[in-house]
């Protein structure tokens, strides 16, 4: 999939999500936030001038998102987090967010009342998708604009190194079986990876490394 199908996944089958942000102190705040619009390379969302996430979207301009389909039970959903920066876009599109989002007005029925809000639009970082219906799990990296630290940011995980001897340990403690054991050393299939790192905490070869 292309980053605009991860984002339309966001707003279309997820659309309320878990925003975190930091207070004054530096500790966490979350809440639940809407996704109102998405395009290729961007999600919006709204918020009133009143409230302290507004604040802290100013003072910061950074967001973590986290959010899953509905489904029957855990195993048949899907679930996307980003983390990224946002920037203050006023009132532009907030014609479009009502307009797509109709269920607004009950909330703001008149353009007087309207005049709260404004619209933030994340524009850059990475995100992660998750799908628990297949197995093994998939796991996939995406980003959201360009920057080179965070695309290095998607070099996490976990790797097998040229200290690998083949014994196996690893493999038999992987929950997932997503270690390829054709050639020695080793590989991770990162797109199935939990990040347990069950691997790395038996190989007393010192042969798996996390980045």
């Amino acid at each position: 999939m292309e980053v605009k199908d991860y984002l339309r996944i966001l707003r279309d089958e997820i659309h309320s999500t878990v925003f975190a942000t930091v207070d004054d102190q530096g500790l966490p705040v979350a809440r639940v936030i809407d996704i109102m619009l998405a395009d290729e390379y961007s999600i919006y969302f709204i918020t009133a001038k009143g409230k302290e996430f507004y604040q802290q979207l100013m003072n910061k301009q950074y967001v973590a998102i986290s959010g899953m389909t509905s489904g029957d039970g855990s195993l048949s959903k899907k679930a996307i987090s980003i983390r990224g920066n946002v920037e203050n876009i006023g009132e532009q599109l907030l014609d479009k967010v009502f307009e797509q989002n109709p269920y607004m007005l009950e909330i703001y029925p008149s353009k007087e009342s309207q005049r709260a809000l404004e619209v933030f639009r994340l524009y850059q970082g990475n995100g992660e998708y998750f799908d628990l219906s297949t197995k093994p799990i998939t796991r996939h990296s995406f980003i959201i604009g360009h920057s080179d630290n965070i695309e290095k940011s998607l070099e996490y995980g976990y790797y097998i190194n040229e200290k690998c001897v083949g014994c196996g340990k690893c493999y038999t403690t992987c929950p997932q079986q997503c270690i390829d054991m054709t050639n020695v050393p080793f590989t991770i299939h990162q797109e199935n990876c939990l990040h347990c790192g069950n691997c790395m905490s038996v190989c007393k070869y010192k042969a798996v490394e996390k980045r």
